[in-house]
């Protein structure tokens, strides 16, 4: 059941919004049962590391009520200039209004606009597909059920490999 679209800006995250985006994300992930409740940390070492390639924020008029991030992975063939989205937050109480969809669908635009050549997640096989992600059998990411590892090309071939994330998410 979805409840009402919720208006929302977003733009990327500014100095001062990072204890915002780390009680959402731990808000977040706090009762997701493939959660290992560790995603808040994982921003904050994606920053640290300066990983963090893309991180947006959506606002109501009063405050903070999403989060996405973006960071490079490495795929085993060489190919350069692709990217795994994650983590998407939103306020438990806000979710199924829309608010992780646009997160999404603006930082797809984003990152294509920044010249990406793709990117990967893991994540539901019947949530991500609307925005055009899907499972190929050339990308692997060892571990997790193989449907759940999803990409989606925004510029030239589909790479082929084991893809490795920046090193924040082996912490």
């Amino acid at each position: 059941m979805s409840g009402p679209q919720f208006a929302v800006t977003i733009r990327p995250e500014a100095p001062g919004d990072e204890d915002t985006i780390f009680a959402l994300t731990k808000a977040a992930f706090r009762d997701m049962p493939f959660s290992e409740g560790d995603e808040q940390h994982l921003v904050n070492a994606l920053r640290k590391d300066g990983d963090l390639a893309l991180s947006l924020v959506a606002e109501d008029a009063t405050r903070i009520v999403g989060h996405i991030a973006f960071s490079p992975v490495e795929i085993e063939d060489g190919t350069k200039g692709w990217f795994g989205l994650g983590p998407v937050s939103v306020w438990p109480e806000l979710h199924h209004r829309g608010i992780g969809s646009a997160l999404i669908r603006h930082g797809i635009a984003d990152m294509r606009e920044r010249g990406a050549k793709g990117i990967v997640l893991l994540g539901s096989a019947e949530y991500y597909p609307r925005f055009g992600f899907r499972h190929e059998t050339q990308l692997r990411y060892p571990g997790p059920p193989a449907e759940y590892f999803q990409c989606l090309v925004l510029d030239g071939e589909l790479p082929s490999g084991v893809v490795t994330y920046a090193p924040a998410f082996k912490a």
